[in-house]
C-alpha cells in the first residue's frame, strides 16, 4: 500500500528520474524535490517539508489539492464499482455532469450550447475546434495571435506563437495567419483595426478564415489581457467575415480570470470555447468543447478519443460545480481575492521600481513582469528555498505568473506572498550587491 507519508531507506532519488525519464522534463528542474501529498495550498516533499502552492498544476487545480468533497465523492464511486471508462457510451456519471453543468454554468448565463467529450487534454480540445471550423465553413485559414498557446500537438502547435515549442515539431507547420495580440505594438496601436483592414483589402495576402482562435488572458504568453473593447471588435470581424470565434479558456477558464469563463464580462459570445485542466475540480483528464447547436454537423464518431468517457473526472467536476457555482457566492470572494493580491503585487512594483515593471493579468491570473528577465529564474529558485512554488511566462520568462488556488486560505495566500516578498528582496540585493562590486 503506498503511504505518502513514509519516511525511510526506500525513499526516491533524483538518480532514479535523471535516468529512465525523457530529457523533455521541465517543472522538475526548477522545483527538485520529490513530492509525496497535498492538501489545499499545501504539497509536501518526502522529507515532509510543505511548500505554498502558487502553481496548482498551471491552473489545473483551482480549487487546491484533494478538495475533501470530491475526493469523497470519488471514493465513494470508486467503492461501489462505479464504472470507470465509457468511450462515449451513456453513464449516470456523464448525465450528472450534463444536468450540473446545465443547471448551474449555461443557463444563469444564458448560454446555449452543446457539449461534446474530445480526448481529455486541452491540445484534443483544441484539434476538434478548429477541425469542426474547418469543416463547417469549408474553409482552411485559421487567424491566431502573437504570444497565443493552444497546446504542442501538430494542429494545435501551429496555433501557438512560441518559438522554444514550435521548434519541436519536426515538420512545417501551416493553415494559420499569425496575427498581433491586443497591445502587441503598444497602446496607442489599433490591432484590431489592422486586421480588419487586411481582411477588407483584396490585395491584403489574408485567405478568409475559417476561424479566429484566441485567449482573452494569454497565459504562457506572459498575462496578456485583451481589452473588452478590442475583444468586441475581433468578434465584429469574425462575423462580417463569415469566421467562427473561437475562445480558449483552457488555462483562463474554471474562475482563473474571476468568472467561471474568461469572456463572460467582455462582451462576446463566442462560436466555440475549449476547456480543460480545471474542469475535473482534481487534476484528472478531462477536456471540453462547447459549440453552438447550428455548428454541430459531426458524423457519429468523427472526432474522438479513446479517453473521452473518463467517469473518474465526470464525478468530482460536477461536486466542483455544485460545490463552487451553484449561486455567486464564490465569484464575489473571487473578486475580493483578486483585489488583495493585486494590491500586494503593485507594493512589489513600487519597492523594486527599477527592477519590477508592471503588474499584469486579470482577475486571479496575476502576475509581475521583470525588468531583466534573467532574474526571473532566481526569482523562482528563492521562492522555493523558502517553501513557495511559482513559475514564470512570457516569450523571455519575464513574467512570474501567480495561480494560487481559487479557494486559497487567507493565510496560506498571506505566507506565500510574504515569501515571494522576501525572495524579491533577496535576489535584488544580492544583484546590486553585485553591481556595487
Amino acid at each position: 500500500m503506498f503511504d505518502a507519508h513514509k519516511q525511510d531507506a526506500g525513499k526516491a532519488s533524483f538518480e532514479t528520474f535523471e535516468r529512465i525519464e525523457s530529457e523533455v522534463r521541465s517543472y522538475a528542474r526548477s522545483f527538485p524535490a520529490v513530492f509525496t501529498s497535498a492538501k489545499g495550498s499545501r504539497i509536501f516533499d518526502q522529507s515532509g517539508r510543505s511548500y505554498v502552492d502558487f502553481l496548482s498544476g498551471c491552473s489545473t487545480l483551482n480549487y487546491g489539492h484533494n478538495h475533501p468533497k470530491m475526493k469523497q465523492a470519488l471514493v465513494d464511486y470508486l467503492m461501489q464499482d462505479g464504472v470507470a471508462h465509457t468511450m462515449d457510451m451513456y453513464s449516470v456519471a456523464k448525465a450528472q455532469f450534463l444536468e450540473a453543468f446545465d443547471k448551474h454554468i449555461l443557463r444563469p448565463r444564458g448560454m446555449d450550447y452543446r457539449l461534446q467529450f474530445p480526448g481529455p487534454t486541452g491540445a484534443n480540445a483544441v484539434e476538434a475546434a478548429i477541425k469542426l471550423a474547418r469543416k463547417v465553413t469549408g474553409r482552411t485559414n485559421v487567424i491566431a495571435f502573437t504570444n497565443g498557446f493552444h497546446g504542442c500537438t501538430l494542429g494545435a502547435l501551429s496555433l501557438t506563437g512560441n518559438g522554444h515549442h514550435r521548434g519541436g515539431a519536426g515538420v512545417e507547420l501551416t493553415g494559420v495567419t499569425r496575427m498581433p495580440y491586443d497591445k502587441y505594438f503598444g497602446d496607442g496601436v489599433d490591432t484590431a483595426e489592422q486586421i480588419e483592414k487586411m481582411l477588407e483589402d483584396a490585395s491584403g495576402g489574408v485567405d478568409a478564415p475559417a476561424a479566429i482562435i484566441l485567449e482573452t488572458i494569454q497565459g504562457e504568453g506572459g498575462l496578456n489581457a485583451a481589452s473588452a473593447k478590442w475583444l468586441q471588435k475581433i468578434e465584429k470581424i469574425a462575423r462580417d467575415n463569415g469566421a467562427l470565434l473561437i475562445v480558449d479558456d483552457i488555462q483562463a477558464g474554471c474562475g482563473r480570470s474571476g468568472s467561471f469563463f474568461s469572456f463572460e464580462e467582455m462582451g462576446i459570445k463566442p462560436d466555440i470555447v475549449t476547456m480543460a485542466k480545471s474542469l475535473s475540480g482534481m487534476g484528472l483528464p478531462m477536456a471540453l468543447v462547447l459549440l453552438k447547436p447550428e455548428l454541430d454537423e459531426w458524423k457519429p464518431g468523427e472526432h474522438n478519443g479513446t479517453f473521452r468517457g473518463n467517469c473518474h473526472a465526470f464525478i468530482t467536476a460536477r461536486v466542483a460545480i455544485e460545490e463552487f457555482w451553484a449561486n455567486d457566492d464564490f465569484e464575489d470572494e473571487l473578486k475580493l481575492k483578486a483585489k488583495k493580491i493585486r494590491t500586494r503585487l503593485e507594493s512589489f512594483v513600487k519597492t523594486f521600481p527599477d527592477h519590477i515593471n508592471r503588474v499584469k493579468g486579470r482577475g486571479v491570473m496575476l502576475g509581475i513582469e521583470v525588468a531583466n528577465p534573467e532574474m526571473t529564474s532566481e526569482i523562482v529558485k528563492a521562492s522555493f528555498e523558502r517553501g513557495l512554488i511559482i513559475e514564470t511566462a512570457g516569450p523571455d520568462d519575464e513574467v512570474v505568473k501567480l495561480l494560487t488556488p481559487l479557494n486559497i486560505a487567507d493565510e496560506d495566500l498571506e505566507a506565500g506572498l510574504n515569501i515571494l516578498g522576501d525572495a524579491l528582496q533577496a535576489v535584488y540585493t544580492d544583484a546590486s550587491l553585485q553591481a556595487a562590486e
